[in-house]
């Protein structure tokens, strides 16, 4: 979502052909093209450590949150950036989805828990059911992201749709997922958040959690789409915070990432862990916030949220931002651990 950013772009479709290369352009004040292969590509990221979470402070602790390390990552490929959902698989694999309609997937280099880099990165447009690319068609606004065993599934804000893809989802085509309940979401404050449940009373469903209520102050929709016992819920509103990503824990748990921007205040984070048992039709969820987090400290626009355990047994939180493909943004990996007092 780049509405409240201060680096605002819209996405309009080009009918651009560079070397069978499908593309879009960002608009405003520094639009540009961006790549979309329909194939999967291999690209180049680089990556530059981040010393401190806060400058001047020596502690790594923030709130129940311990800073393990961050990156500010760049690439030349012109369809980099715009990361608004992240994802952490087995041996550090990732799989992101970006606002302009692209997969990335790759490795997430580590030393320890510290993060240092991305490599063997592809990245490839996300297709349609008859293979066209989503991003040409009115579908470019992809905002969330979830994966399940056999399954991978995203959410198209614009649009408000949920697509299923194979479980290794580039150069692969899509179908849409009935979803009736998400389609009377505001524009523009659509699905951010997705998550898929594994095990429990909500097995095989997806959790979805829309940016904003009926109005900014409202307190946020939440859906349980398919399993056992789909519905409604809500989340309620935390000061002027708007959900961003949704990712369940190891010891079942929800962790909400969410974001706040204003011309006064700058950008600021908030993370909120909730218990995945209180989620049932009808319930309202308040949670426990872990961190607030403003411009003093190093985050950018954050979209995206992976949550896994380390050998230590602690929940590692890895969030990702979108930098809306603008030069005076960053596009951003931070680590932390949850502290468990």
């Amino acid at each position: 979502m780049r509405r409240r950013t201060r680096f605002a772009f819209g996405f309009a479709a080009a009918g651009l052909a560079l070397a069978g290369v499908a593309a879009v352009t960002t608009s405003g004040l520094l639009a540009k093209p961006l790549a979309l292969p329909p194939t999967p590509a291999a690209i180049t990221v680089a990556a530059r450590p981040i010393a401190s979470f806060r400058a001047g402070e020596d502690t790594s602790r923030s709130g129940a949150l311990d800073f393990r390390g961050g990156l500010v990552l760049t690439s030349d490929f012109p369809g980099f950036g715009g990361i608004s959902g992240f994802t952490l698989g087995d041996g550090n694999s990732f799989l992101a989805i970006t606002d302009a309609g692209l997969f990335l997937a790759g490795h997430l280099d580590t030393e320890g828990d510290r993060p240092t880099g991305l490599s063997d990165v592809k990245a490839a447009a996300l297709l349609d059911t008859q293979g066209r690319v989503q991003a040409t068609r009115g579908r470019a606004d992809v905002e969330s992201l979830a994966v399940a065993p056999d399954a991978v599934y995203v959410g198209m804000e614009g649009v408000n749709e949920i697509w299923r893809y194979p479980r290794d989802p580039l150069g692969r085509s899509g179908t849409p997922v009935p979803a009736p309940a998400i389609r009377d979401l505001r524009r523009n404050a659509g699905l951010e958040s997705l998550a898929y449940v594994a095990s429990g009373p909500l097995a095989g469903a997806l959790l979805a959690i829309g940016e904003e209520g009926a109005t900014p102050a409202a307190d946020l929709p939440g859906f349980i789409i398919g399993g056992r016992s789909p519905g409604a819920f809500t989340v309620a509103k935390s000061g002027p915070f708007d959900a961003t990503d949704l990712a369940p824990g190891p010891d079942g748990e929800l962790f909400l990432l969410e974001r706040h921007y204003s011309p006064l205040t700058g950008v600021k984070m908030q993370i909120r862990r909730f218990d995945l048992a209180d989620v049932k039709p009808g319930a309202r969820l308040a949670g426990e916030v872990l961190g607030t987090f403003d411009a003093g400290y190093e985050i950018d626009n954050m979209e995206g949220l992976a949550v896994t355990r380390n050998a230590a047994g602690e929940t590692l939180l890895t969030i990702v931002s979108d930098d809306n493909f603008s030069m005076l943004q960053r596009t951003l990996l931070l680590r932390f651990a949850v502290v468990r007092d």
